[in-house]
């Protein structure tokens, strides 16, 4: 379920300090604020040996109440394999609520539940035909220019030839300038296919803040484990816009 992976890497509140969430893999604990819309338009893309294949589309989050947010992903997805016939259409629409329970200023930490409902694709070629949930957990603690974030979970993913996996991941940022951020992470996969392997990759991105409503992201790393049955590199870029 590589699109579920992928997915994962569209998943960051404007502020003076280091922030968290997108463009990594890894998500973070902050909900987008209260009564604000935090919105992204994205494209990503991973390759293997079986072609290259991501989406692209629109990230919607509302800022529902204190320490929630709720979100919807509606993603255009395609396929190139080697023989050259790409394949596009309308992907798997993502449902989620985020709710932060817990608060760095009487915890330590911040954390978070993100659960995340994957709908089935409305295309008989592109993306999983079946529904899967997401039900993760994340960490976050900040300190001066610097914010450390991950965590994971696992996803129900029953449909034919798929089968349920976890995922983990961990990143460090830093505000490198008053409008730059840059960031690293490790992130790890178990199967999600039977008879499928596992994945491990690391990643670098960038936060650039246009203006205080405009925000550039990139993302980009290679796989380390099982690279070219899994994803041999990784990217994502998106514009985001708050307000």
């Amino acid at each position: 379920m590589r699109s579920v992976f992928a997915g994962l890497a569209l998943l960051a509140v404007l502020s003076g300090t280091a922030s968290a969430g997108p463009p990594y893999v890894s998500d973070d604990p902050e909900p987008t604020d209260d009564r604000h819309f935090e919105i992204y338009l994205f494209a990503n893309g991973a390759n293997s040996r079986d072609g290259t294949g991501g989406e692209s589309g629109i990230d919607f989050n509302y800022g529902a109440m204190p320490d929630l947010q709720l979100t919807a992903v509606v993603p255009v997805a395609y396929e190139a394999p080697p023989d050259g016939h790409t394949l596009a259409g309308l992907g798997n629409i993502e449902l989620a609520a985020k709710y932060r329970f817990l608060h760095q200023a009487e915890f330590g930490w911040d954390v978070a539940v993100f659960p995340r409902v994957f709908l089935p694709s409305a295309a008989p070629d592109i993306g999983q035909r079946h529904p899967a949930v997401l039900l993760p957990l994340w960490l976050e603690k900040d300190w001066g220019d610097w914010s450390t974030f991950g965590g994971g979970g696992c996803v129900v993913n029953r449909g034919a030839g798929a089968q349920d996996f976890c995922l983990a991941g961990w990143a460090l940022v830093r505000q490198i300038l008053p409008k730059l951020q840059l960031g690293a992470e490790l992130v790890h996969q178990t199967a999600d296919t039977k008879g499928g392997r596992p994945s491990t990759g690391i990643g670098v991105g960038l936060r650039y803040d246009i203006s205080d409503n405009y925000h550039f992201l990139a993302y980009a790393g290679p796989g380390l484990q099982n690279a070219a049955e899994t994803a041999r590199y990784a990217w994502y870029v998106s514009v985001l816009l708050t307000f």
